[in-house]
């Protein structure tokens, strides 16, 4: 059973379709997909028919973009979650709509030295998909400023540019609970991804385990083996559940389906907890 927990369609920034992302899964030899667009469910649909034509099955997903009270990125992937649920649903839309004004200054920075406009960022982000910097860095790729979206966040959109413009994001601990209130279960997404920028201490991690945290996203490429080997202790002491997966984006970097992968056990986990809507089988 080859079992891949984190993957991303045109509805947030990746490339491919919510029904390419299925036949790519199918393609990799995956048995399970999970779908998990940034703060969207609006993949749900389309990827639960193609799951059904391509012979996989897809776990409905979200990755929610969090914030500490000290400035640090936190991401969390939610599970089976009720996208329907109106707290949950409020605090991600009031999220989506901070995302795109942040986007909105950023350009406005980035075309007083690039040649850049609105409408370019416009025309690499699909009909209703959550507009955020990887949209930005393929409008710079295709004005020839940056070679790839890597150049792009090493350099024009790292968080230390004078470009960056924050965002809102809810606490880490308080999407954890909207996650549970919506029956969905939430795991802490790269959690030691060192290379992204700073990442948090363990106050953060107790605080989302106090709020209700179900796992731990261990076997990610973008953590590193002393970073894993300190998650997989916290895990076994809390009784969070270990899952890894891919960070699928297309050929938006280069990860790849299923190079890292989730026990079937701890699938078994995610749908006993996931209350919110059912695996699609």
């Amino acid at each position: 059973m080859r079992i891949d927990l984190h993957a991303h369609s045109n509805i947030s920034d990746g490339t491919e379709t919510p029904a390419e992302v299925m036949a790519a899964a199918a393609a990799a030899g995956l048995n399970v997909i999970a779908l998990t667009d940034h703060d969207s469910t609006d993949g749900w649909a389309e990827a639960s028919r193609a799951a059904i034509d391509n012979g996989v099955a897809l776990v409905p997903g979200m990755e929610i973009s969090c914030r500490t009270e000290q400035g640090i990125s936190v991401h969390l992937l939610s599970y089976l979650h009720d996208p329907t649920h109106p707290g949950l649903l409020e605090e991600i839309t009031k999220a989506r709509d901070a995302r795109l004004t942040r986007a909105e200054r950023m350009v406005t920075l980035l075309a007083e030295d690039y040649p850049l406009t609105w409408d370019d960022v416009i025309h690499h982000v699909a009909p209703g998909a959550t507009l955020g910097r990887p949209h930005i860095a393929d409008a710079l790729v295709a004005a020839g400023v940056v070679a790839d979206r890597s150049e792009a966040f090493t350099s024009i959109l790292t968080s230390h540019s004078r470009y960056f413009v924050q965002h809102y994001a809810p606490e880490p601990a308080l999407a954890v609970e909207l996650v549970r209130d919506a029956g969905g279960v939430p795991v802490f997404a790269h959690p030691v991804a060192s290379a992204r920028g700073r990442v948090v201490g363990e106050s953060t991690y107790h605080d989302m385990i106090d709020a209700g945290l179900a796992g731990l996203e261990v076997n990610h490429r973008d953590n590193p083996e002393e970073g894993r080997e300190f998650l997989r202790k916290l895990a076994a002491q809390h009784g969070l559940v270990v899952t890894g997966s891919s960070d699928y984006h297309g050929l938006g970097k280069p990860n790849r389906l299923g190079e890292n992968l989730t026990a079937p056990d701890v699938l078994d986990r995610i749908e006993e907890l996931g209350t919110g809507t059912p695996v699609v089988r």
